[in-house]
């Protein structure tokens, strides 16, 4: 296998794994309320956006488990 070869198979492998991983992120965002009255579209909208106006965008990426955690207090699991 040729040095060019094995560079290209490297970056397949990179970017199927990055897609994985942003499949299994984007799963465990919590969308059901346990409160039956709150487990709506609307009110998801409007609790995730006040968790993403409280806990904004970084650089890390730390703001990701900031927002799960706050819908969690919000009752959505």
């Amino acid at each position: 296998m040729t040095v060019s070869k094995l560079g290209q198979h490297l970056t397949d492998v990179i970017h199927t794994l990055l897609m994985g991983f942003v499949l299994m992120g984007c799963s465990v965002y919590p969308d059901v309320n346990t409160d039956l009255a709150k487990n709506n579209k609307a009110t998801f909208r409007q609790d995730a956006l006040d968790c993403a106006h409280s806990y904004p965008e970084s650089g890390s990426g730390i703001h990701v488990k900031q927002r799960i955690a706050c819908m969690n207090l919000k009752g959505w699991h």
